[in-house]
């Protein structure tokens, strides 16, 4: 499929910087909020719109689409221009939270949150990389800082609303509410972001979109269902599972073929590349798979309100762009090998604290462990994304950027899946064994956790008790997989060389102390604390 586009060579420095950056602010908080706000939101939904088997698919689906679309608006932004490609994801996104606040059942819901992954899909990586473009490496730190802020703030102010919404109203204002901030978004991105362009062909990798999306949503499928609706080892699921990994082996041969592909296999080729992009999967498994489930333990196990589970979860984002501020300063002091391996280390504490959790944990505990693991998750994740900009020229940086939030979307789709398999599998498991007395009480599927996620009248205390029992068993299950991906996270930071060179023909390469960074080696070691810079 060939086009005429347009290939943008240089921003305008006549733009304002500032207003800029507001807007890729405000187009981040989109996505921020609207991840927080969901999960704050969901026994709210179970108990409106039923399906809690299936309601995973709501982060599943959202995480798939968008993993699948970040590599090819990465390859967009480098043909089109940054502009163009931010402009229709937004409005995309803002199309989805309206008919998913129209949503009649959850069917409904999951297929239009699967539209705002469409231009949640164009957010993350296109913000990124505007930041690339306009700031030196010194000052991109605190410009990803400013980013990631975004997603402290709106996790601290989205689920403190989410939950005063939900209390007091209906949860379906969690989505209108993306509506004013992304008009503002739109408004200061298409005024005052401007590029200079100049055409040429482009053949877009379709085809490998589609084996993609299609493999590894039948492995999400697989995930969710196994042990649920089938057993892990019936036809349907040794069907699903191996036709799933033919598409992603078709995938692979596809990439390796195509004129263009979407996920150019280089990407993965070299030692840096290929460490940043591994700890970018762990760490998608990590903030979505907590991100999703934790709500639903504080409020179905702890018994705590909408509110106080928002804001538990709000202390996971808090540590991240609190860790990702202060990367800049770490990576030019230690080195970037230094600085990831030590926010793997503040990974596996944060998973280990999330481990230790036992029945009489409180919401405090489970905050302080959601802040520890978000230090660990906002230092890793800023060096390895800063790490691999640095080394590559400014034609191949979306393509790097792209890839690198594809494959962080990818371990966010496949976290949340797993841990809905521990989760669902194991209350199955449990409900299957209710006792006599309390059989005819309550069902025998999983449609009993609702009971214990608001008021149900008619419901003996035994009840409750029983079901959430077999709730923190599954979340128990589900936090030891997190220990343990924590501890893969840590492994995949030491495989950073202690030297980085340029990758590709054209990298960026310079005298001062930005090379030196850059390399992350002994010079890097050696080199003062980031000059403070001019703001944006």
């Amino acid at each position: 499929m060939a086009f005429l586009a347009e290939r943008p060579v240089m921003v305008s420095p006549t733009m304002n910087r500032t207003l800029v950056v507001v807007g890729l602010m405000l187009s981040s908080a989109l996505a921020a909020m609207d991840s927080t706000i969901v999960a704050t939101a969901i026994p709210s939904i179970v108990r409106d719109l039923g399906g809690f088997a299936v309601f995973p698919w709501l982060f599943s689906i959202y995480l798939l689409i968008q993993a699948v679309t970040i590599p090819i608006y990465g390859k967009l932004a480098d043909i089109y221009g940054r502009k163009p490609v931010l402009l229709a994801g937004v409005g995309f996104f803002l199309l989805g939270s309206v008919l998913s606040g129209l949503s009649w059942n959850m069917t409904a819901l999951i297929v239009f949150r699967g539209l705002q992954g469409v231009g949640a899909g164009a957010i993350l990586p296109i913000t990124a990389t505007v930041i690339a473009d306009i700031f030196s490496i010194e000052e991109r730190a605190r410009m990803q800082g400013y980013l990631a802020s975004v997603w402290g703030v709106s996790s601290v102010v989205g689920p403190s609303i989410g939950g005063l919404i939900v209390q007091y109203s209906s949860w379906r204002w969690i989505f209108y509410i993306n509506l004013p901030v992304g008009a503002a978004a739109l408004f200061m991105i298409a005024t005052q972001l401007r590029e200079h362009v100049t055409p040429h062909r482009h053949r877009l990798d379709i085809p490998g979109a589609a084996l993609l999306a299609t493999g590894v949503g039948l492995w999400v499928l697989g995930l969710l269902e196994g042990g649920v609706a089938w057993g892990w080892s019936s036809h349907p699921s040794v069907i699903t599972f191996g036709v799933g990994l033919l598409l992603l082996a078709a995938f692979l041969v596809q990439e390796r073929r195509a004129e263009e592909p979407m996920l150019p296999m280089w990407v993965f080729g070299e030692r840096m590349l290929l460490a940043a992009n591994l700890g970018s999967l762990v760490v998608g498994v990590l903030s979505s798979g907590i991100s999703a489930f934790l709500p639903t333990f504080v409020q179905g196990y702890l018994g705590a309100t909408p509110l106080v589970a928002g804001m538990t979860l709000g202390a996971m984002t808090v540590g991240w762009p609190l860790a990702a501020s202060l990367a800049g300063m770490v990576y030019l002091r230690t080195g970037f090998r230094r600085a990831a391996i030590g926010g793997g280390c503040l990974t596996l504490v944060g998973g280990l604290a999330f481990a230790h959790l036992g029945p009489a944990a409180t919401s405090v505990d489970t905050a302080a462990a959601s802040f520890v693991l978000g230090l660990g998750l906002g230092l890793s994740a800023t060096t390895l994304l800063v790490g691999i900009q640095s080394v590559v020229a400014w034609e191949r940086r979306g393509v790097v950027t792209g890839a690198n939030l594809f494959t962080r979307m990818l371990g966010s789709t496949v976290g949340v899946a797993a841990f809905g398999s521990v989760l669902n599998g194991s209350l199955s498991a449990w409900l299957s064994r209710t006792p006599v007395a309390l059989r005819g009480h309550i069902p025998a599927t999983l449609g009993a956790t609702t009971f214990v996620l608001g008021k149900t009248p008619g419901i003996s205390s035994q009840a409750v008790a029983f079901i959430r029992q077999g709730l923190y068993l599954g979340v128990h299950r589900m936090f030891l997989a997190t220990a343990g991906a924590a501890l893969l996270l840590l492994a995949f930071t030491f495989m950073v060389p202690r030297r980085l060179t340029p990758i590709l023909a054209g990298a960026e390469r310079s005298d001062g102390p930005s090379a030196r960074a850059a390399a992350g080696g002994e010079s890097a070691e050696m080199s003062p604390a980031p000059p403070s810079g001019s703001r944006p």
